[in-house]
């Protein structure tokens, strides 16, 4: 196995692992809304990391991002990551009861 191939395989279980402890991290606090920045101090994740299980999970719907000031929903791709908030969706608090499963997320 190449050096490449490894940091891939590396990289990519990570990922998954990365998902599941911001989705833990976030459920701790179920009905307010988390700083990102916050999530990411707490976990002391890569930010490049933590960007990319945020957008996962938003974009496999289960978490809500909404801008820290405004309150107005929004994304990574809008927004910069330092102003954004995150919740559990339902979906995202299923998951995380085993009713449904991701293979991109470890529980």
């Amino acid at each position: 196995m190449d050096k490449e191939t490894l940091n891939k395989r590396i990289s990519a279980g990570n990922f998954v692992e990365n998902n599941g402890s911001v989705l833990r991290t976030i459920n701790i606090l179920k009905t307010k809304f988390n700083r990102l920045k916050d999530i990411k101090y707490a976990l002391n994740i890569e930010k490049n990391d933590i960007e990319n299980s945020i957008n996962y999970l938003y974009e496999a719907g289960y978490l809500h991002l909404r801008h820290v000031e405004s309150k107005q929903p929004s994304s990574l791709a809008d927004t910069d990551f330092d102003v954004l908030e995150s919740k559990l969706t339902a979906k995202g608090i299923q998951l995380l009861a085993g009713v449904i499963q991701d293979e991109c997320v470890e529980i």
